[in-house]
């Protein structure tokens, strides 16, 4: 269940933004993972994390906030952004035990693997770039990138 659940929220999110793009244009496709498959350690100085919790797939935030995900996917990946998504309290994942969260939570964990933010409703793609932009580590990405393009 959780795997079609995983699956059918990657179909969705890729279809949406392939409607936005046009023809012939392949859209950019966010990276979602379940958390029951992965480690927060092995994102470790790699990629930011946001982490979506729900007590089931079809909460209405969870779905609200993945659709927030789909308006404007570039701008996660842009950041190395990845989506770890976790609706199943009954069998705790690693990161549901380590971030414990209560009913719907969006988590945003630094490439560092420290906590930055923590949101108990969804949020905007918007918003959470500019929660990234304003990390030291992001600060630094962008002045090391400024550096070498001059």
């Amino acid at each position: 269940m959780k795997r079609l659940a995983i699956l059918s929220l990657y179909v969705l999110l890729a279809g949406a933004a392939a409607a936005q793009d046009g023809p012939g244009v392949p859209p950019p496709a966010l990276d979602i993972r379940s958390a029951a498959q992965v480690t927060l350690e092995e994102f470790l100085w790699k990629n930011r994390l946001i982490v979506v919790f729900a007590d089931s797939p079809f909460d209405p935030k969870f779905q609200e906030q993945l659709e927030l995900f789909r308006e404007r996917p570039g701008d996660l990946l842009e950041r190395d952004v990845i989506i770890i998504t976790d609706t199943e309290p009954a069998s705790p994942s690693a990161i549901r035990q380590a971030l414990r969260p209560r009913g719907f939570g969006l988590v945003f964990v630094d490439k560092d693997g420290l906590v930055k933010l923590r949101k108990p409703s969804p949020w905007h793609v918007r918003e959470i770039s500019r929660s990234i932009d304003k990390t030291e580590l992001r600060q630094k990405e962008l002045r090391d990138a400024r550096e070498r393009g001059s």
